[in-house]
């Protein structure tokens, strides 16, 4: 592109790569003919170049994050020089200075007269500060702060400021709070391993339901919601292919049922809201949690000393399951322009191989064979995976998405 194609001041953001792909097709429609100079420049004139992660927003990042876990470890210190009241008293007004230093900082950053950065850190800082506070309130009123339900507040009290504010720093950690308190809680009240997969397939349900919602609704939240729900997804089902998983113990519990209700609610205004391929991603969670559920309930009773037929079936039906579910994900990541997907999909691709190679191989292949095969299974997969996932990627680059 000509060098008389500037950009204003009062511009867009946009990365590297999507002003690559700006400035290559304003040159492809000025040969055409379809702009005249003058347009091409004021369409590149509205866009200027943002880099993601550059060191400065890495730095407050990392500022905010530091200090919502420094405020958590002073209550974790129990600051036995000060009073129960005055802790929580301090740990309240540094919550609030937090609060409404990101509220007020973000309305100069709508004017660009402050850093967007800034105010991602402060309000970050601001959802583990409340953390903070609930911790400090349980401790001085002698709550047991080793139980999960507490997690669960703070999930609440982290995703109502990322609502309000409609930030995504908050969004994480409400997200991230109420992961954890679901999967203790199950652990918690039933301690079953059904028990624990149950609840972490249904958590990416309902997480790729929310997703799917946003994506016509708040749509910068869609993406946390959609890689975290993928990522339980194949972890919970990465915990249901190993051997010797079986449903001993298991019992649905209040908490187990609330999450089966919550999941078809969020598959269903998911389908309902999202358009496009959008729509299936809540009900391929569906697909995924029943297949992890069924590979549970079929239980080879896995002789460690002898493996028969149905162990190798059970083991090499879990392998193509997850190859399967895992190029899934790396499709999702190419459609939604999401490389963590990609990336998530591969190193659950490895691990899963590695451990489900060991599970069985390791049986009957000893030494450095064993790495031969492993090296040969990982070789195939590798090569199978990104032959599926371009394929497929391909086949539905053209669809709405």
């Amino acid at each position: 592109m000509n060098t008389d194609l500037v950009h204003r001041d009062d511009t867009h953001v946009a990365t590297p790569a999507q002003l690559a792909w700006l400035r290559t097709q304003l040159d492809e429609w000025r040969r055409e003919g379809l702009l005249a100079d003058d347009q091409a420049s004021a369409i590149w004139g509205r866009y200027r170049v943002s880099r993601r992660f550059s060191v400065a927003r890495l730095l407050l990042a990392l500022g905010g994050l530091f200090v919502g876990i420094g405020l958590i470890w002073l209550v974790a210190a129990n600051l036995d020089q000060l009073s129960p009241l005055t802790r929580f008293g301090l740990m309240v007004a540094i919550w609030l200075t937090l609060l409404f230093s990101g509220e007020l900082l973000a309305r100069r950053a709508q004017a660009g007269r402050a850093p967007v950065a800034l105010v991602f850190s402060l309000r970050l800082a601001a959802a583990l500060a409340v953390g903070a506070v609930l911790f400090q309130a349980a401790q001085s009123l002698q709550v047991a702060a080793y139980e999960p339900k507490l997690l669960g507040f703070w999930a609440v009290a982290a995703l109502l400021h990322a609502y309000a504010a409609r930030s995504l720093g908050p969004l994480l950690v409400g997200l991230g709070a109420g992961v954890v308190w679901l999967v203790w809680e199950a652990a918690w009240s039933e301690p079953s391993v059904m028990g624990v997969i149950l609840s972490i397939l249904l958590a990416a349900v309902v997480l790729l339901g929310v997703a799917a919602v946003h994506s016509t609704r708040i749509t910068h939240f869609a993406p946390a919601y959609r890689e975290l729900g993928a990522a339980l997804a194949l972890v919970g089902l990465f915990v249901a292919a190993l051997p010797d998983i079986t449903t001993e113990d298991f019992a649905w519990t209040a908490g187990l049922v609330v999450a089966a209700v919550a999941a078809a609610l969020a598959v269903g205004a998911g389908t309902a809201l999202a358009r496009g391929t959008q729509r299936l991603e809540p009900v391929a969670a569906v697909a995924v949690a029943a297949v992890g559920i069924g590979l549970v309930l079929w239980d080879p009773d896995v002789d460690t000393s002898a493996l028969d037929l149905q162990d190798w079936l059970h083991a090499l039906v879990s392998v193509g399951v997850y190859v399967v579910v895992a190029v899934g994900v790396a499709v999702l990541g190419t459609l939604r322009d999401s490389w963590r997907l990609t990336a998530l999909a591969t190193a659950g691709l490895v691990v899963f191989t590695t451990v489900q190679a060991f599970a069985v191989f390791a049986q009957i292949i000893q030494g450095a064979w064993l790495f031969v095969v492993l090296g040969l299974v990982f070789l195939g997969t590798g090569f199978l995976f990104d032959r599926a996932r371009r394929e497929l990627a391909s086949a539905l680059e053209g669809d709405d998405r």
